[in-house]
């Protein structure tokens, strides 16, 4: 009883053709094909876009900014822990 038989899926598949018929089935398919489509060629367009695109010079980071708003930071926090006593 927990599988279903042939007889069951061509039940299923008589129910489903009646409720949308072959017309709507045949347009969804359809449907499907082209948004396949659509995806493969933006895929590709993706691809040459990237074989196209040169990279870029390496970036620097400069770590005298980085120290000094650290240390900025830390003087902030100090007034604000200083003044909250």
């Amino acid at each position: 009883m927990g599988s279903l038989s042939i007889w069951h899926w061509i039940v299923v598949i008589a129910v489903v053709l009646l409720l949308f018929g072959r017309g709507k089935i045949s347009e969804l398919m359809g449907d499907v094909a082209q948004g396949i489509k659509a995806f493969k060629k933006g895929m590709s367009e993706d691809e040459v876009a990237k074989t196209d695109a040169k990279p870029d010079a390496m970036k620097v980071i400069d770590n005298d900014n980085a120290a000094t708003a650290m240390k900025a930071r830390s003087e902030t926090e100090k007034r604000v822990e200083g003044s909250a006593v």
